[in-house]
């Protein structure tokens, strides 16, 4: 495996994504809830770099996610729907793929259209590595003073109503 990556991390994700959508999602427990946001930093599909910390003053939904993954396929359009109804509410979505090839991220991507998310690109898997995700996809509620909130692990068509909900709670609505 390339510089950074760790194939023993991608064997447990690429599991755990097998694993996920018969138990369902939305344990909210575990990983780093109550704790800072480390910093970290992604290439957007654009090309821009993004600095997460850039979205202080904001809440943001941060997504792990891998288009090799079958829940993630379903959780994406949903978290997609999900910004553009937020947006006006000072919440961003921000989806990383820890895909290890663009190609397979673009090909992803190309299928849905236009996205309202922000959709970002981590092959070095750094962002798994930082925040050791118990499954595929896991989504993180990140207050306005970059502290994770909740943790959505795994995806299942129900957790959505809980996320949205979550993500309206930390902006105080």
């Amino acid at each position: 495996m390339r510089r950074g990556g760790s194939p023993i991390l991608m064997a447990v994700l690429t599991l755990a994504c097998a694993t996920s959508g018969a138990g369902g999602g939305g344990s909210g427990s575990g990983g780093p809830v109550g704790a800072p946001l480390p910093l970290l930093k992604v290439d957007a599909l654009s090309g821009k770099t993004i600095d997460v910390s850039s979205y202080r003053g904001r809440v943001l939904l941060l997504d792990v996610w891998a288009s090799w993954c079958g829940p993630c396929k379903q959780e994406l359009p949903v978290l997609d729907a999900m910004a553009k109804r937020l947006k006006g509410q000072g919440i961003d979505v921000l989806a990383v793929s820890v895909d290890q090839e663009r190609v397979n991220v673009d090909k992803f991507v190309r299928g849905h259209g236009r996205w309202s998310l922000t959709i970002a690109h981590d092959p070095r898997q750094e962002i798994a590595e930082l925040l050791q995700p118990d499954k595929m996809p896991t989504s993180y509620v990140v207050d306005r003073s970059g502290i994770v909130r909740y943790v959505n692990a795994g995806f299942v068509p129900e957790d959505a109503a809980g996320i949205e909900r979550r993500l309206l709670e930390v902006a105080g609505q």
